[in-house]
């Protein structure tokens, strides 16, 4: 079990959140989490690290969704928000596995926006720090604990 894992379910049960976890073979995009645990694309969560003026943002978003750059500049009011390349965020992550960040930016101190579409579902399936494992919780458990900004920043792919 990873670091980041062990964060979370005692996250979890320090709020009441209730939570199931699922182990998969390697699975490095949130399309392929999505085949092997057969689950929509929908309800998969997958993190996409941005840089604003501000300093770093967690995006998250469905697997099924791609980020439209001028999307989330203009959602944000940011003319200079861009895309993250692994090296400006790998480091804030000390507890994950690179690229399988769990969409809890505020355990990292780091803002969070959510595509409005992710919204739409009842429950939502995301890594737990590693590619080989997931956790769903409830939505609405979600919104609660993060508190997330929410804007509508993507396209479907």
């Amino acid at each position: 079990m990873t670091a980041c894992r062990e964060r979370l379910i005692t996250y979890f049960q320090q709020h009441g959140v209730a939570y199931s976890t699922t182990a998969h073979p390697t699975a490095y995009t949130a399309q392929e989490v999505a085949a092997v645990e057969h689950v929509p694309g929908k309800l998969v969560a997958k993190v996409v690290m941005a840089v604003t003026s501000r300093g770093p943002l967690m995006l998250v978003l469905p697997a099924t969704q791609r980020v439209d750059v001028e999307a989330l500049r203009e959602a944000l009011g940011d003319a200079d928000a861009h895309l993250a390349h692994e090296n400006e965020f790998a480091d804030l992550f000390p507890d994950c596995e690179v690229g399988a960040m769990p969409p809890f930016g505020n355990l990292y101190n780091v803002p969070v926006v959510v595509d409005r579409s992710l919204s739409e579902d009842p429950v939502i399936v995301f890594r737990d720090g590693s590619h080989r494992e997931t956790m769903q919780i409830a939505y609405a458990d979600y919104e609660r604990l993060v508190a997330p900004d929410v804007k509508e920043f993507s396209r479907h792919v």
